[in-house]
């Protein structure tokens, strides 16, 4: 795989730092991957020998006010389709996969529901809308867990009190989730690191968007979608997906014996079966 990286002025001004990975041989489908938070966007590295051997290129960006791209305020969840679209003009891709961690979930949900070139999604481990009806939004999450997204409900100041004020909190992960961090999976460290080396901004920012109205209904989806969540995840319970599921049309839950990141272990199969049927 050839990794390269640019810089793309969108319409607004702003700058968005992208990402391109090219198989050796051929294209045989274009995944444009969404980073968790808080990540920059550069593309699941650990994925490139499968991808090399699909003919998968990986396609993604790092979401503005994260290290690299310049901060869009009051952003939501939706505003991702005009950013993806500029990068997926750029390059001249007609058809795609949005595939999301964590918080690139949701975002990989908007642009299926609402970019015409979407021909299926993968989101892995990511949030319900905190509006969903019948779902209690904040149930499993661990007790720092649910403070941060109260703080985040109640908007950017909140936030920023509470990174302030618990900048050490320890995420609530699995033994598997900590094992992901040798080996290949180390590569969480190198997205994670760099992300804000500035300031939180692309973390506040997520985090706000995540907790209000994304501006769209995953119920408008029209493409297949698979749904992966670990089942002993506590940074974001498996109920999010569960509740997706049941609003998502055409939707295939697979709810693994996995925590937050260990999950990752279990996308290998669900790209083969996306590249299968879209390829």
């Amino acid at each position: 795989m050839d990794l390269h990286e640019d810089n793309i002025r969108l319409p607004d001004g702003r700058v968005l730092h992208a990402y391109v990975a090219v198989p050796s041989d051929r294209v045989a489908l274009t995944l444009y991957w969404h980073h968790g938070s808080p990540n920059i966007g550069q593309p699941p590295v650990p994925l490139f020998p499968l991808a090399d051997e699909l003919g998968i290129r990986f396609v993604s960006h790092t979401r503005p006010g994260y290290t690299g791209s310049d901060r869009a305020r009051d952003r939501r969840v939706v505003d991702v389709v005009p950013d993806a679209a500029t990068v997926l003009d750029h390059l001249g891709i007609e058809q795609f996969v949005p595939m999301g961690h964590s918080g690139g979930g949701a975002h990989s949900l908007a642009l299926a529901a609402r970019d015409r070139r979407c021909v299926g999604a993968l989101a892995i481990s990511g949030l319900a809308p905190i509006d969903a009806e019948g779902l209690d939004f904040f149930a499993g999450f661990d007790e720092a867990g649910r403070r941060e997204l109260a703080a985040a409900s109640a908007g950017p100041r909140e936030m920023e009190r509470f990174l302030a004020a618990e900048p050490d909190a320890e995420p609530p992960f699995e033994p598997d989730d900590l094992e992901m961090f040798e080996g290949a999976w180390s590569w969480f460290m190198d997205v994670v690191r760099p992300s804000m080396v500035h300031s939180p901004d692309g973390f506040v920012d997520d985090d706000v968007a995540a907790t209000h109205p994304w501006g769209f209904d995953p119920a408008g989806i029209g493409v297949p979608t698979v749904l992966l969540h670990g089942a002993r995840d506590r940074m974001v319970p498996a109920d999010h997906s569960r509740w997706l599921a049941g609003v998502i049309p055409d939707a295939d839950l697979r709810v693994v014996d996995a925590g937050h990141l260990s999950v990752m272990r279990f996308v290998e199969p669900a790209i083969r079966d996306l590249h299968s049927r879209l390829a």
